[in-house]
């Protein structure tokens, strides 16, 4: 069984060595969302990137690189991740976030039990 809604969809692109308030910054941007009881959020690691200063970082053998892009992903509602944003206004010293608006499908199990 599914539902489809309109939802926003935010990405936030920053480095794997950034840092907030002596943690990765990833790692503070979920536990925040988690505070603000967004729907969810998914740190993706990217293996090849570069940002504003061009810099390739890549997971290669050869160029190994400390600070890979992280890309952080939440979807949930216009108004919620309204109360996200000042968060990230604080918390992002260098990186991008993008916001748009997105379909979503949800499928949820009926009363709690797995069908197949």
């Amino acid at each position: 069984m599914h539902s489809e809604e309109k939802d926003a969809l935010v990405r936030i692109f920053i480095g794997e060595n950034d840092r907030y308030d002596g943690k990765p910054l990833y790692e503070a941007i979920v536990l925040k969302a988690r505070e603000l009881d967004l729907a969810g959020a998914t740190v993706l690691r990217g293996i090849m990137g570069f940002g504003a200063d061009s810099r390739i970082k890549s997971a290669r053998i050869l160029g190994l690189s400390t600070d890979l892009p992280i890309v952080v992903e939440i979807v949930d509602t216009p108004e919620n991740m309204d109360r996200l944003m000042p968060f990230l206004d604080e918390a992002i010293q260098e990186g991008m976030v993008t916001r748009e608006m997105v379909r979503v499908v949800k499928y949820r199990h009926a009363n709690g039990e797995h069908k197949r």
